[in-house]
Order: structure tokens, then sequence, then C-alpha cells
């Protein structure tokens, strides 16, 4: 697998769901911890340079988080922060976790309920994928939709 270099990713807009797998798998390659990554994409769908790991979140979205609510609406909400901040389009998430490349339970409660606070706070989703300890999967699109 080849190294992709910021000015590259920068001149190389993605723009299919295989240009995203692709480009995670070039960035990423397999889980090592559970975290997750957020990548940033422009209008013309090209990668901001920022990709942005978050290890330690709660195991449940649905913890409280004080005044933001949730787990997942706290991170929606800094996320959109994020994302006016940047100037981006929208988001794709990849959720890290060792493990097989199937979604678990939890990977999808994790990805429905940070899907739906984000459409609450006006971030975009783009994609949301696995990366697991062979390599990168989408979700499914009824895992969080």
């Amino acid at each position: 697998m080849t190294r992709l270099d910021a000015d590259e990713a920068a001149r190389l807009p993605i723009t299919t769901d295989r240009e995203v797998e692709e480009r995670v798998a070039l960035l990423l390659q397999h889980a090592i911890r559970r975290q997750w990554w957020t990548l940033y994409l422009d209008d013309d769908d090209v990668q901001l340079p920022l990709l942005m790991p978050m290890a330690g979140y709660p195991e449940r979205p649905d913890e409280p988080s004080g005044d933001e609510g949730t787990a997942a609406q706290l991170i929606a909400h800094r996320l959109s922060d994020i994302v006016r901040e940047v100037g981006a389009a929208k988001v794709v998430f990849v959720w890290e976790r060792p493990g097989r490349a199937d979604s678990t339970p939890a990977d999808r409660e994790w990805a429905r309920a940070l899907a739906e606070a984000c459409r609450t706070r006006g971030v975009s989703v783009r994609a949301q994928l696995i990366l697991h300890s062979s390599g990168v999967r989408w979700f499914a699109a009824d895992d969080y939709a």
C-alpha cells in the first residue's frame, strides 16, 4: 500500500464510496485500540489537513454528559464547532476497534446515536466505517440510518 502525503491528499477529492474506503485504509490501515477518528471534507470532497482521533469515549452514547445531554450529543456539539472553525462541509467517522469486521451492537448503537446527534446539529456525515484488526469495512446503511 502506498503512502499519501498531505499535499497529495489536498489535491485528490474523495467523491466515491470506494475512494473513501481507500483513503481510510491508506491513512489508518488496521485497528490497534478502541477509538474513533474524524476526517473532514470541504465542499469539493477534498480532505482537509485535519485527522482527529478520540480515545476514551464512553461505552454508551446515551450516557449523560452534563448540560449537553448525552455523550453523543456532546460530541456532535463539539464537532459542529470544529466543522465551522475549519470550514468543513462534511465528516467521515472511522470507528477503530480490534476484532472482526462485522459491526457489533455497540458499534451500531454509537453510529446511530452520533449520526442522529449530528443531523440535529447540522453536521453532514459523509460516511461511517469500521477499522478492525484486518482493515476497513463500511457500516451497512441500515446500521446507523
